[in-house]
Formats: structure tokens, C-alpha cells, sequence
């Protein structure tokens, strides 16, 4: 019985200290959050480069034709 209180005992304190840690990770990255813009002036982002898009030409297709291949790609497989 005093394994199982041992292990219960255990138990708590982990998840206990877990529990903690993740609270303080939660509090210190909200107050980073607001303390962080207040000094982005001193390095700020860089602005992404936009590359210049390029020109595509529409190609119009003759579905008529690839719906044909397809009948007969079918028809032949089910031979």
C-alpha cells in the first residue's frame, strides 16, 4: 500500500509542476506579447520582396479529343 501512495504522491507532484510550468509559459509569453512591439522600432521586419508574377498564356483545349482518349483508354482496359 505505501508503493501505491508513494506512486500517487509522485503522480501529483508531476503534473503538479507541469501543470505550473505550463501556466508560466502562458504568462510570460502574453506579457512578451505586449512589451515586444514597444521595441520593434530597433529591428524592425523586413518588408517581403514581392517577385514579379510571371505571364501565362491561356492555351484553349479541344476537350472533345481527351474525352475520346479516355473511352478508349477505358474501353481497352476492360478488354
Amino acid at each position: 500500500m505505501a508503493i501505491l501512495m508513494q506512486g500517487l504522491v509522485l503522480l501529483v507532484a508531476g503534473m503538479g509542476i507541469v501543470f505550473l510550468f505550463l501556466a508560466l509559459l502562458v504568462y510570460v509569453m502574453n506579457g512578451a506579447s505586449r512589451v515586444i512591439p514597444r521595441f520593434n522600432h530597433i529591428l524592425p521586419d523586413e518588408e517581403p520582396k514581392k517577385k514579379p508574377r510571371a505571364v501565362t498564356k491561356t492555351v484553349v483545349h479541344d476537350d472533345g479529343a481527351l474525352v475520346a482518349v479516355a473511352i478508349a483508354a477505358a474501353v481497352a482496359r476492360a478488354r
